[in-house]
């Protein structure tokens, strides 16, 4: 099945959502081009579902412009804004068949019984719902009721398909599965999808680009592995991989053509950024992924008592704390089933080309490519 409509773009202009006094969305601008999967992410209450009710026409527009292939449509109702929404619960009819609920929207625009009936087939082949389609929602899994409601957005044949924590009330298996699914059906269709989540699993598998935002800010836009490589501050950072960044203060001694020169335990040590604002005795955090520690020598060194370890197969997971406080925030991630023991001292080892600098104002230092490192 080709793409489902030509068009399928958005921009939002400026865009602002207050709620009384309280600012949610403060002037948010973003353009998604046709074709697109496009997923919001970031912690709590940072505006993330109300951006994607505002685009829906769910939530009033308090200032700025909703723009879909070219029309402003801020004062258009949902319906004629040419958008199908999945919502985190499922809300289907439980007296009606799958295939009652999936022609739902098609009965309440009168189509004709021959129209609902191809609409519905095609949309049930594409979810794999073809064979449960005299059934009640009473006896489909989970994971098969979203794919119902999904059904329902597919014969809409919507220019943009919005889903708001689509996967949550599934569990972790069931959620892998879903990623995958959805992932496919975006391919299947070609159209442009707009996905809200809390989960940067989620995000990192099936976002072409990724939208962090930061009470009520875009704190970045980019492909998962750009905002991976080079977050450009100390959120997105600290929000994008799994386990979080370590954040370390270290003091600046120079700069070179390299980079920033660092007082590393008495050490001198470049970090390959672009430091032409840097100075000497300024003040900056050094970030170092758990992934990127390692319990071999490299050029920096730390020692560390871990108090926690987790012992997950593939990987295992070290929790520290750093200076002697009773926080354990600092995180080792190392591959396979690793010598390492609670409350047994190690010394980790890790490169300068892994590491991020980041300004008194957690802004980041662009960081230089360096040919062989993993530092993007």
């Amino acid at each position: 099945m080709k793409r489902i409509r030509s068009l399928g773009q958005l921009s939002l202009k400026n865009v602002v959502k207050t709620f009384g006094q309280f600012e949610v969305v403060k002037g948010v601008n973003l353009d998604v081009t046709e074709g697109e999967f496009i997923v919001f992410v970031g912690p709590s209450g940072c505006g993330k579902s109300t951006l994607l009710r505002m685009i829906a026409g769910l939530e009033h527009t308090t200032a700025g412009d909703i723009v879909i292939d070219g029309k402003r449509v801020n004062d258009l109702a949902p319906v004629k804004r040419g958008i199908a929404m999945v919502f985190q619960s499922y809300a289907l009819y439980p007296h009606m068949s799958v295939f009652e609920n999936i022609a739902f929207p098609l009965r309440v625009e009168r189509a004709p019984e021959a129209v609902i009936r191809e609409k519905v087939t095609a949309a049930a082949k594409i979810l794999h719902l073809d064979q449960r389609l005299k059934q009640k929602p009473g006896q489909l899994s989970g994971g098969q009721r979203q794919r119902v409601a999904i059904g329902r957005a597919i014969v809409r044949a919507p220019e943009i398909f919005l889903f708001d924590e689509p996967l949550s009330n599934l569990d972790a298996a069931l959620r892998a599965d879903m990623r995958i699914e959805l992932t496919r059906l975006h391919k299947q269709l070609g159209a442009t999808m707009i996905y809200v989540t809390h989960d940067q699993v989620e995000a990192m598998t099936m976002a072409d680009r990724i939208v962090v935002l930061n009470a009520g800010y875009i704190a970045q836009v980019g492909a998962p592995l750009d905002l991976y490589h080079k977050p450009q501050n100390t959120f997105v950072a600290g929000f994008i991989g799994n386990p979080r960044m370590n954040f370390l203060p270290v003091t600046c001694t120079g700069v070179t053509d390299a980079g920033a020169v660092i007082d590393w335990q008495g050490k001198a040590v470049t970090i390959p950024v672009h430091a032409t604002a840097a100075a000497a005795g300024q003040t900056f955090t050094l970030g170092i992924r758990p992934e990127h520690l390692t319990l071999t020598g490299r050029e920096m060194q730390l020692g560390v008592t871990p108090s926690v370890v987790e012992h997950l197969g593939q990987q295992t997971i070290a929790w520290a704390s750093l200076n002697g406080t009773a926080e354990t925030s600092f995180c080792i991630a190392l591959p396979g089933d690793q010598a390492i023991k609670a409350d047994q001292a190690v010394t980790l080892g890790f490169s300068a080309a892994d590491c991020h600098l980041f300004d008194a104002a957690g802004e980041a230092l662009d960081r230089r490519l360096l040919p062989g490192t993993s530092n993007g």
